[in-house]
Order: C-alpha cells, then sequence, then structure tokens
C-alpha cells in the first residue's frame, strides 16, 4: 500500500537535497487516536520516555528543561501534553513495539521503492507529542529526517547548509559531539528559511544537516520524525567528523567531499580509526530533571489563569 500519494519524478530525483512535502495518509490510522496514543504512551519503556518544556523566545534555546513522568498513566500524559506546555519524545519506538516496527518497515520500504538506488539504515521511527504552542528550538540533525504530521498543525521552518545559519565549525562541533545540537538563532534568519505549514496528512523532508525550527498551532499536536542514515549521509557524516579532527589537531580548514571520492573514503577511515582509539572526547548536554509531571504541569497554572 502507498503511503505517500504524491510522488512525483522531481521528488525521486531531489529526494535527500532538497526542501520536499508530500500527503500521506497515516493521519488515518486508528493508532493514533486518543485511545492509540494513550496505548502508545503505557507500552512504550517509561524510562526512555523523553519529558520537556520550554520558554516562548525562539533564541533562548537554554530555556529547554526535562522532566519526568513518573507513573502516570498514558491517558494522563495525554491531557497533560493538551492542558499544559510540554514535549514528550518517544525516540526509537521501532525498536521496542512490534506495531511500530511494522509501521516503521513500510514506511521505509516506500521510501526504498521510490527513490532509486536510496537505501536507508540505522532507522529510527519517533512519536512526537506536543502541546498547544509549543517549540522546537533552532538546531540541527546528524541523520536524515522527514517528519509527518498525524494532528494538529505546526510550522517548520528549514535553512540551507551555509552561512549564516551554520558554519563548518558549528557544524563539526555538533557531529563530534562536543556541543548539543540547539545554538544560537538570529530571528532575522527566518526570511532565508524554507517555511512550511504542517497539517494532518502532510509530510516535510529537508537535506541532511539543515538547520531547522519549529512552532505549534494553538492545539495538541502529534507527529512522527523518522531518522535514517543511508551510504552517503554515513559518509558525509565521517567525513564531518574527520574534519572537525584535522581543525582542531592539525590546524586545517577542510572542506567537505561530495560522494565516495578518494579523499573522502580517507577521512571516513580516519573518523573511524579515531572513534575506535577514542581520540575525541564527547561532551555531552545531560539536562538534569528539573520537574515532575505528577507534581508540576508546566504551562498548565498559567493557561488556568
Amino acid at each position: 500500500m502507498t503511503l505517500i500519494r504524491d510522488w512525483t519524478d522531481d521528488k525521486r530525483r531531489a529526494f535527500g537535497s532538497e526542501v520536499l512535502t508530500f500527503d500521506h495518509d497515516l493521519h488515518q490510522r486508528p493508532m493514533f487516536d486518543d485511545a492509540g496514543l494513550a496505548d502508545l504512551l503505557d507500552r512504550y519503556p517509561r524510562e526512555k520516555l523523553g519529558v520537556f518544556t520550554m520558554g516562548e523566545d525562539p533564541r533562548e534555546w537554554r530555556t529547554w528543561r526535562r522532566g519526568t513522568a513518573g507513573g502516570l498513566s498514558g491517558a494522563a500524559l495525554l491531557d497533560m501534553a493538551r492542558a499544559g506546555r510540554i514535549w514528550l519524545n518517544l525516540r526509537a519506538v521501532n525498536d521496542h513495539l512490534p506495531d511500530y516496527a511494522a509501521l516503521a518497515g513500510e514506511v521505509f520500504a516506500e521510501k526504498e521503492a521510490q527513490v532509486p538506488g536510496l537505501r536507508t539504515l540505522k532507522r529510527d521511527l519517533g512519536v512526537l507529542i506536543s502541546s498547544p504552542n509549543a517549540q522546537v528550538f533552532y538546531h540541527l540533525d546528524v541523520p536524515m529526517v522527514s517528519l509527518w504530521q498525524v494532528r494538529g498543525v505546526k510550522t517548520v521552518w528549514a535553512w540551507p547548509v551555509a552561512e549564516p545559519y551554520v558554519g563548518a565549525q558549528a557544524l563539526e562541533a555538533i557531529v563530534l559531539r562536543e556541543t548539543a545540537e540547539q545554538f544560537a538563532f538570529d530571528p532575522a534568519w527566518d526570511a532565508g528559511a524554507a517555511r512550511v505549514q504542517l497539517t494532518p496528512g502532510r509530510m516535510i523532508t529537508w537535506p541532511q544537516n539543515a538547520p531547522h525550527r519549529i512552532e505549534n498551532g494553538p492545539m495538541l499536536n502529534v507527529s512522527l520524525s523518522m531518522e535514517f542514515m543511508t551510504p552517503p549521509a554515513l559518509l558525509r557524516a565521517n567525513v564531518i567528523y574527520a574534519n572537525g579532527l584535522m581543525r582542531r589537531r592539525l590546524g586545517l580548514d577542510p572542506a567537505i567531499q561530495p560522494g565516495f571520492s578518494p579523499v573522502g573514503l580517507a577521512k571516513v577511515a580516519m573518523a573511524r580509526a579515531a572513534k575506535a582509539l577514542k581520540l575525541q572526547r564527547a561532551h555531552e548536554r545531560v539536562l538534569p530533571v528539573t520537574f515532575n509531571l505528577e507534581t508540576e504541569v508546566p504551562g498548565l497554572t498559567r493557561r488556568a489563569a
């Protein structure tokens, strides 16, 4: 069965290299109604559930805070997402629940069937359940991403992988895991972004490493985040990793080699050797838990006032 209804030859050729939007039918499936989402939240490993809140200024990414859901039921968590200002992130659901593993298989099989030569690796199907007006700050991802809107409306801004939106050193720092994926944002950059409004039954995908940010409309939002790698995407990530080492250790200013060039493959070997030898120490930003939804629902009191 075809999930996406508007594949074209132009979209097949541009997949992975341009910002593209598609129509899909996942929003019609019962697994995403209230009962299905509550059941999902009950079945998903609670210790892996990401619970977050955030400020309202898109420049203030440091207001992103982490919480915990405790022993609350899935139905209660869904009600809190509807009423408060929280972002529930269920990463790699396909690794934990058979029905979502089947869904991931369905989605990625279609992508590979529609895009000539595409081979997807490291598949991660995440479910995002988020509050009215919540946001995700300006950031970029190392893997390739497609975002499928199931419920609610959100606006996505996506930028080119270029100055001033992201420089080589900032990109290397993220790939080397020296810094968080979120970083400084200038609202003036919105003029240079592809701006897309996602409604139920719409999907967007963008080039690997493209900076982006997201704002929800005034209603509960449910989206699927499909992260994946391809052989060229893995090569690019390793080239950037090697470039970061060369800049830091040798004082060089290396470029990113596209495709499977001899220089690019040599950098892949360098990156893999460095990882095996643990030459680069990751400085991951681990957010402390600052709230518990059993006692505090961020945004709930303010909205009720």
